[in-house]
């Protein structure tokens, strides 16, 4: 508190003393005054968070999830909402520590850049942070001077017999419960409850009991022997994505597919002697993919066209290979780029392939993740496809589709042995690639992965 004399200096009553003595009082309250905090900063005012920018080509997107509700604590860049858009999903996080206080938004909402997404009050656990915590309500005042009065009366007791104890903790005889009106019986779990709200004990615990019971599903009605039900699903912006392009890609591109079979055998041989190996020294496993992709990035330096795409009346040949590497999420297929694929080996493919792979299941992949690949290749022998014919990722000229192993039967130096086979497919672009050139291309990536030596001396 401010003392007294300055206070009377404060009210004019003290400008009988000099001008250094009222000088040196005001210098004392100006002390004063920086010692109180009045808390009249931002902190106690909330703030409202808007839709970040997602891309240059991205304006709305849907809100597919509030991981917050009002009431939360939050801190600084936890994640609060997610938007789901055609290419990614982005996360809303919180600019700093706080409390969410309202949504502006409803989940499966279309928002758009710059619209105003939720409020929060920052502060640690939405107090302000360094002042005085704020005042409980009267409610919560009362209930502490109750529970005050409740433990100085444990107190006494204490001091009085165990005998008059024993008989004072002795709880109540419960009352007889209602008969209910339209079964004439009592509801289960209806006496306890009340009978915990008639002594003041745990009413929260029953209202948070009434609205778990109330967010419950309702148990569905089992299925029956020819019933004919439907169920209508909205797509999702990605489903939605994926489905324009590729019907863009059947439109724009003269696809054709040509096949050719490869003998897995010294891939499979070369991969057994070093996967503990590399797994103990580079703690990546050690696959197919990387055999594939640099094995297709090898192809791609004799087949240039396969690396070159259509803009306008122009071709755009390419002397880096970005790599798209096709990968299945809950959501869609996507294809993250494996940037300069060709400058890298085994090890290093491997590695780039297992981080955008755990992103893209995670939800976590970007737009600059995903954009500006030169060529693609998916492998449906994870799924155990035999055959396939994969569909051009436009702007792109060509795609390469892995499939199962399988032995077989086959001829090695005139003698029939059974080899580990799989069924290799490429559908290029005829307005690029000539036939010519695509029998071309998988005939050299047969080469390589058939011996896989010759990868070194390329």
């Amino acid at each position: 508190m401010l003392s007294k004399r300055i206070i009377a200096v404060a009210r004019g009553r003290g400008l009988r003393s000099t001008g250094a003595v009222l000088s040196k009082n005001w210098e004392a309250a100006n002390t004063y005054a920086r010692h109180a905090q009045f808390h009249s900063s931002r902190l106690l005012q909330a703030e409202t968070v808007k839709v970040p920018q997602m891309a240059e080509s991205i304006s709305e997107g849907t809100l597919r999830t509030f991981h917050k509700q009002p009431g939360d604590h939050v801190d600084a860049d936890e994640e609060v909402a997610t938007i789901e858009t055609d290419k990614i999903d982005v996360s809303v996080n919180a600019p700093a520590a706080g409390t969410i206080t309202e949504l502006l938004a409803n989940e499966e909402d279309t928002v758009s850049v710059g619209q105003d997404l939720f409020r929060f009050e920052p502060g640690e656990g939405g107090a302000p942070s360094g002042g005085e915590t704020p005042k409980e309500p009267k409610h919560k005042e009362a209930e502490s001077s109750e529970s005050a009065e409740e433990l100085s009366k444990e107190k006494k007791d204490e001091s009085e017999p165990s005998e008059q104890q024993v008989d004072k903790k002795l709880p109540e005889p419960p009352a007889p419960a209602q008969p209910d009106k339209q079964g004439g019986g009592v509801k289960p779990g209806q006496g306890q409850a009340k009978k915990e709200v008639s002594s003041g004990k745990d009413v929260e615990k029953v209202e948070a009991k009434k609205d778990k019971k109330d967010k419950q599903p309702a148990a569905q009605s089992p299925k029956v022997a020819g019933a004919r039900n439907e169920t209508r699903v909205k797509m999702n912006r990605m489903r939605l994505r994926i489905a324009e392009r590729l019907k863009e890609s059947q439109n724009a591109a003269a696809a054709l597919t040509t096949f050719n079979e490869i003998d897995m055998f010294s891939l499979m041989d070369m991969r057994k002697k070093y996967k503990d190996e590399v797994l103990k020294v580079h703690d990546v496993k050690l696959g197919f993919m990387s055999a594939f992709a640099k094995a297709s990035c090898l192809a791609l330096k004799e087949i240039p066209a396969a690396n070159a795409s259509i803009e306008g009346d122009e071709i755009v040949y390419r002397d880096y290979v970005d790599l798209s590497v096709a990968v299945a999420t809950p959501k869609g297929l996507v294809t993250p780029v494996v940037r300069n694929a060709d400058s890298m080996n085994f090890v290093d493919i491997e590695k780039e392939i297992a981080s955008l792979g755990k992103k893209a299941r995670d939800g976590k992949l970007s737009l600059e993740d995903m954009a500006g690949g030169t060529f693609t290749i998916s492998n449906g022998g994870v799924f155990g496809s035999l055959y396939g014919t994969p569909i051009i990722n436009l702007p792109q000229s060509a795609v390469l589709g892995m499939h199962a192993i399988k032995d077989r039967p086959v001829v090695v130096d005139g003698q029939i042995v059974i080899r580990p086979v799989m069924v290799v497919a490429l559908t290029y672009d005829h307005r690029l690639l000539d036939g010519r050139e695509a029998v071309t291309f998988l005939v050299k990536l047969k080469e390589y992965l058939e011996d896989p030596r010759k990868m070194l001396l390329a």
